[in-house]
């Protein structure tokens, strides 16, 4: 079994889910947010850890300084962003070598963006035509896979040489929350490395209600040959091919929303945008303490489609959905995958609703 994270993270984490995680004899304590670990220097035993596979796993170890670290941390922007005016929507992504910080102190040598990984969230208009440029500042050849764009892949998503640039449109006719990612072989690797984001194509007005909030959340895992704490980890094929991911995200680092809460206030209508990156695993999307009041599976945006009163739907790698939320009582309120290891590994939020004081406390 996979140990839980030092009493540190799990200070920082503070989710009452995790303690299933350590009903087999561990003696790492529940602590809320608000307090940090009683146990000065405690720090997960990565030699301890082992998977199924028998393979060493670095889930949890970060730095005794984890919970400063991550409320120094400055979180991916989950909001969504504005829409482009007029007919044409163009977009530059530039990918690039790059080191990143995927969880409070561990460092991984990705192939990413110039602002990291997720890529940047790109937001559409039903209707409109997309234009991508492409530019590869790395070291080997990538692509662009757009899942929202019906296009010849041979000709659109070709390898772009380092150094060059490629330009394609596609015309966003399906409404939804769409992946784009690398599609260069071997798309496992490049996908894992941190070559994935997020295109909305919002639906025509009048076809859903108008949310107050609107956040995009993109799901991901990383496998790592190191813990990424001296030096940055890097890649590891046979976890990949084995599914055991030693983190889980939402947008890129581990709880980076328990540290720095969405908000909404109570009674707002919120929406959130879920893309499953993988490269392998679902996220069972669920929101503890509510139920949502809709949700489009996979991305479905007909209404005529959507279902009601639903805990936990889940979103399949590579896919997307959409969930409709409103929530009348102050409080704080996780988001997780409910396939709960991946919540231990790090794929947990907050929303806070109202003017509320304090932590989780368990």
């Amino acid at each position: 079994m996979v140990l839980g994270f030092t009493a540190a993270v799990v200070g920082f984490f503070a989710l009452l889910m995790w303690l299933d995680a350590r009903d087999e004899g561990q003696a790492a304590p529940a602590a809320a947010v608000a307090a940090p670990a009683a146990t000065p220097g405690a720090q997960t035993d990565v030699h301890a850890h082992a998977t199924a596979a028998g393979l060493e796993s670095f889930a949890g170890a970060t730095p005794d300084n984890a919970e400063d670290i991550a409320a120094a941390h400055k979180p991916y922007p989950a909001e969504m962003p504005a829409l482009q005016a007029g007919s044409l929507a163009k977009f530059d992504l530039v990918l690039t070598d790059r080191t990143v910080e995927i969880a409070p102190g561990v460092e991984y040598s990705a192939w990413a963006w110039e602002g990291g990984a997720p890529g940047p969230v790109l937001h559409v208009r039903e209707g409109q035509t997309v234009q991508i440029t492409l530019t590869n500042n790395g070291a080997i050849p990538h692509s662009i896979d757009f899942h929202a764009a019906r296009i010849a892949p041979n000709v659109a998503f070709k390898d772009v040489m380092p150094g060059e640039s490629f330009t394609y449109r596609f015309k966003a006719d399906d409404p939804g929350v769409f992946m784009y990612h690398c599609g260069t072989k071997p798309v496992l690797m490049h996908i894992a490395n941190g070559m994935y984001g997020a295109i909305v194509v919002e639906p025509e007005a009048g076809t859903l209600p108008v949310a107050d909030k609107n956040y995009v959340l993109v799901a991901s895992e990383w496998y790592l040959n190191t813990n990424g704490l001296e030096t940055p980890a890097e890649f590891n094929m046979t976890k990949a091919h084995a599914r055991q991911p030693d983190w889980m995200t939402f947008n890129g680092y581990a709880g980076q929303y328990v540290a720095h809460p969405l908000v909404a206030k109570p009674g707002e209508l919120v929406r959130f945008w879920v893309v499953d990156a993988g490269p392998s695993l679902d996220t069972d999307f669920h929101i503890v303490g509510t139920i949502f009041n809709t949700a489009y599976p996979f991305g479905d945006m007909n209404p005529a489609d959507a279902l009601h009163g639903v805990q936990t739907v889940t979103v399949p790698a590579g896919g997307g959905a959409v969930f409709d939320v409103k929530i009348d009582d102050p409080g704080l309120y996780p988001f997780v995958s409910h396939a709960f290891a991946a919540v231990d590994e790090g794929q947990v939020g907050l929303l806070k609703v109202g003017n509320v004081k304090g932590t989780m406390s368990h």
